[in-house]
């Protein structure tokens, strides 16, 4: 059982040692943090600590490390977040701030994160499988090109080439477009996905110019909305894993290939589980399922159109949790508003 002046001691070894990257030492915590007790009163409060593997000794006779284990009670006993400064949250403004879809307010909010934290930083699409189709159109390019634009009501736009051979009349464009939006517009992407496949199977066999170019862009929506039904990453920051190198006891290949391949950081930022103010951690040794164990995940929702996605950071054990909890749920709020006036407009 952990004392009171017992956590507020491990919360002065995880600050000192994020601050210093050194062991701490129980005459350093005299010294830097006012506890109004002797030297010896906190080595004693510090054995407890380690009794409880909350805290470890690295090398004998050193000061003491905070644990995996310690990392998550000092996360959990965290009693406010420290407030970002108004350089901080200029800075998020700045980035995120201005005309965009969502692809580039995304890729934003990534820029704006791993500046804010020095960490990898992580945002999860929405879940466009839950999404509904609002708008197609249709734009021709000459040489028998069209544009194929997707619209979902999460704010997604896609953009994609179709081969359809033929120039077309207004008229026909149109007739063409109606035709498309049709089996789309309105429809979850899961239920336009099944319309699309459905109408390519009854495809006429003795096609006409626009029922041959209403085949060709139904085939390429039908690869649009299969990438829509997969949950996709965007990161930034990855080179700052290089620079905390010395921060991970092992290699950090495995945290580069899991964000080369995203599938385990999906899987990963899908699992976790928030408190009440939505705010999630994954540390350490809990991450040893998705090959991560030397790493820390933090995460805070947002919100668009009612449908909720993650933002957050990835970054070494020994990271700055309150500061980095405070901007990962600055920029999710942020980023929440921002979605929903672009929506409101």
């Amino acid at each position: 059982m952990v004392t009171d002046r017992g956590l507020q001691v491990l919360r002065a070894i995880v600050q000192d040692f994020v601050d210093t990257r050194e062991p701490v030492g129980s005459k350093a915590i005299v010294e830097r943090h006012a506890f109004g007790v002797s030297a010896a009163t906190i080595r004693n409060d510090m054995a407890l600590l380690e009794d409880e593997e909350l805290i470890a000794a690295p090398h004998t006779s050193s000061g003491r490390v905070p644990t995996d284990k310690g990392y998550r009670v000092f996360v959990d006993h965290l009693s406010e977040l420290r407030p970002l400064s108004p350089a901080q949250r200029t800075a998020i403004t700045t980035f995120l701030e201005g005309p965009g879809d969502l692809d580039d307010v995304l890729a934003r909010t990534v820029r704006a994160l791993t500046q804010l934290t020095g960490q990898v930083a992580i945002v999860q699409y929405p879940s466009f499988a839950r999404a509904n189709v609002s708008h197609v159109e249709l734009v021709q390019l000459g040489g028998g090109r069209m544009l194929v634009i997707l619209v979902t009501d999460t704010g997604r736009v896609s953009q994609r080439l179709a081969i359809v051979r033929d120039e077309f009349a207004d008229e026909d464009l149109a007739r063409i477009r109606a035709d498309v939006a049709g089996v789309l517009v309105g429809r979850l992407v899961r239920e336009g996905a099944q319309s699309v496949d459905e109408r390519l199977a009854a495809v006429d066999p003795v096609p006409t110019p626009t029922s041959a170019a209403t085949t060709a862009i139904l085939r390429v929506v039908a690869e649009e909305l299969e990438e829509f039904r997969h949950d996709r990453l965007v990161m930034a920051g990855a080179a700052n894993l290089a620079r905390s190198e010395a921060d991970f006891r092992g290699s950090i290949y495995p945290l580069l290939e899991a964000i080369e391949e995203q599938v385990t950081l999906v899987k990963l930022m899908s699992e976790m589980v928030a408190d009440e103010q939505g705010l999630a951690a994954s540390i350490g040794r809990e991450n040893e399922p998705f090959g991560l164990g030397e790493a820390s995940v933090l995460a805070s929702e947002y919100d668009t159109t009612g449908v909720r996605a993650r933002v957050g950071v990835l970054g070494p054990t020994r990271m700055d949790y309150p500061t980095n909890l405070a901007a990962v749920r600055a920029v999710a709020r942020y980023l929440t508003r921002m979605l929903d006036e672009d929506e409101n407009r």
